[in-house]
């Protein structure tokens, strides 16, 4: 893949400066690196490859990182960061910043032979790990009609989730992308604020990674690798992963005696008119911050300096 091929526009990205706070010789985890976006802006501000971990699932991905940080002493790994996250924790790691971007990249949604979208005809894949055995293709295939009404009840919110994966069943095999989409469309009638398999789609992508048991299994952990003084900030893209996102962060701080971490967003901070124009697809993004406690008397002041935030 040439560097040139790559036209990726990394979201809430001054907000993400603003509360990872970089500084000279701090240390950086970026758990979805993706093609690198964060991890450049950051690096630039640290001056400290040798202590910057930037991980990805996708080998694409991977690769790409390769080549936009050689020479430097950066550590890319190959790794869903569920994995990645349990070995640094192990190991005894710990970082001055950690950020978890968990949208799924422009690159995949325009790539057709990822199956990631509706928009262009694709084999229904959706693996972010294309290592991995399990893909839409399987799911949408094999999966009973109950066990897959769950799936999009859960994962996608969809209220006619039943009556989707009804039609799914009816009309297998189903082996391409806009064949899925004209199938669920079909249980729609009337206009629709948004294409009717958006949120079919979603709740597949979502069963095909993982993708809310690795949050949800991951977020104590990137806690646990935070230094004291360490911010955390992570962006979402729809309401199952806020939601989980919000309810570890309140669990882990507030005034409790073992509070470990001062919210810095007290509300998700979402992108501004001018950012959507530049990238309408970051519309649904909203960014929590945190910072791990130094002691039970620190607070963000404390080891910024600053009085408070900016408003953004």
């Amino acid at each position: 893949m040439k560097n040139e091929q790559i036209k990726h526009i990394p979201v809430l990205l001054e907000e993400t400066l603003i509360y990872l706070s970089p500084k000279k010789g701090e240390s950086y985890l970026d758990l979805t690196a993706g093609y690198g976006g964060h991890a450049g802006a950051v690096l630039k501000r640290t001056l400290s490859p040798e202590k910057a971990v930037l991980v990805d699932r996708d080998q694409t991905a991977v690769e790409y990182l390769k080549q936009i940080f050689k020479p430097s002493s950066v550590q890319i790994i190959h790794s869903d960061f569920l994995t990645i996250s349990k070995e640094l924790h192990s190991s005894g790691e710990k970082f001055d910043m950690v950020l978890a971007d968990l949208g799924v990249s422009s690159l995949h949604l325009d790539s057709p032979e990822r199956g990631f979208s509706f928009r262009v005809d694709g084999p229904l894949d959706m693996r972010m790990d294309q290592q991995q055995q399990l893909t839409a293709d399987i799911i949408v295939n094999s999966f009973s009609e109950t066990t897959l009404a769950k799936i999009i009840a859960d994962y996608g919110e969809e209220p006619k989730a039943y009556k989707i994966a009804r039609n799914i069943v009816r009309n297998r095999p189903i082996h391409t992308t806009q064949h899925l989409a004209t199938i669920v469309a079909k249980v729609f009638t009337g206009r629709q604020k948004i294409h009717p398999a958006t949120q079919t789609f979603q709740a597949l992508r979502i069963a095909v990674n993982q993708e809310l048991d690795q949050i949800k299994d991951s977020l104590p952990l990137w806690i646990d690798l935070l230094a004291p003084g360490g911010r955390i900030v992570i962006i979402s893209f729809h309401s199952l992963e806020d939601r989980l996102v919000k309810q570890v962060f309140q669990e882990r701080s507030g005034q409790k005696y073992d509070a470990e971490l001062e919210l810095l967003t007290k509300h998700p901070i979402t992108c501004d008119k001018n950012s959507l124009v530049i990238n309408p697809r970051a519309r649904s993004a909203k960014l929590r911050a945190a910072v791990k406690i130094k002691n039970r008397k620190g607070s963000y002041r404390a080891y910024t300096g600053k009085k408070q935030l900016p408003n953004l």
